[in-house]
């Protein structure tokens, strides 16, 4: 169709700000280009701030699309190729997508807590086993390589330690050989963990403190949630076009 006035107008500022457009963005402005506008502003507030490298933001749009809690690929490979033509090279994009990968887990931190309660209530364990020098060697082993250690482990570490290792181990891999600064990759964490789709408070808390400890700012985390804030708008990206292809249909169209 084509566009007003108006509707010219707001793609262009679109492909100005976010350096992007297709056809989801398209049924969008045919339909409601003030919603679209909104949007724009809405998601451009990282981008007018600029407290991240524009790199890194890219990185940050990756974790938050590529997470197993949303994957929307659409999305990831949007941005993807902006991340390449920012300079980010094919290691560099595999490690956010190596770090992301660790979401899955968030089944042992949650669940073996909760496991421990129930063995608890009915009687089947009356409180922490003392570890084997085996688990004090796991445990030193991931403090070492992740830096830190947090008492969400504990249980797990005590109750299967063979999982513990093998995750230490997989977890491990990008803060042995990745590229990124391990300010980034803390980022990353708490892009995934803050996402609307998982919404992992106890490790957002950590993955803030940790970053903070390796230098980041206030405004910079705030910034990797802005950028996660914006998932929601993949209800319009992903249905509008829908909507659109509907509209021409003849066949939903009312009757005289």
């Amino acid at each position: 169709m084509e566009l007003t006035p108006r509707q010219q107008e707001i793609k262009d500022e679109f492909i100005r700000v976010r350096g992007t457009w297709g056809d989801s963005w398209q049924a969008i402005l045919e339909i409601d280009p003030e919603f679209l506008k909104a949007y724009l502003e809405f998601s451009a507030v990282p981008w007018r701030k600029n407290h991240l490298d524009p790199k890194v933001k890219e990185f940050i749009y990756i974790a938050v699309d590529a997470a197993a809690t949303h994957m929307y690929m659409p999305g990831v490979r949007q941005h993807i190729k902006a991340a390449l033509k920012l300079g980010a090279t094919a290691l560099e994009i595999m490690e956010v997508l190596e770090l992301t990968s660790t979401l899955g887990i968030h089944a042992m931190n949650i669940g073996v807590p909760v496991l421990v309660e129930v063995l608890e209530e009915k009687g089947l364990r009356k409180g922490p086993a003392p570890l084997s020098e085996y688990q004090e060697r796991l445990k030193a082993e991931f403090t070492k390589t992740r830096g830190y250690w947090h008492s969400f482990w504990d249980e797990m570490l005590e109750l299967d330690p063979e999982t513990f290792a093998a995750y230490t181990e997989f977890s491990s891999v990008p803060w042995r050989t990745g590229t990124l600064e391990p300010k980034v990759k803390e980022l990353v964490y708490i892009a995934f963990d803050t996402a609307a789709t998982h919404l992992y408070v106890k490790g957002l808390k950590l993955h803030i403190e940790n970053a903070i400890g390796y230098g980041a700012t206030a405004e910079e985390i705030l910034e990797v949630m802005e950028i996660a804030a914006v998932l929601g708008i993949h209800a319009a990206t992903a249905a509008a076009p829908i909507l659109a292809e509907e509209l021409k249909n003849p066949e939903n169209r009312p009757s005289a």
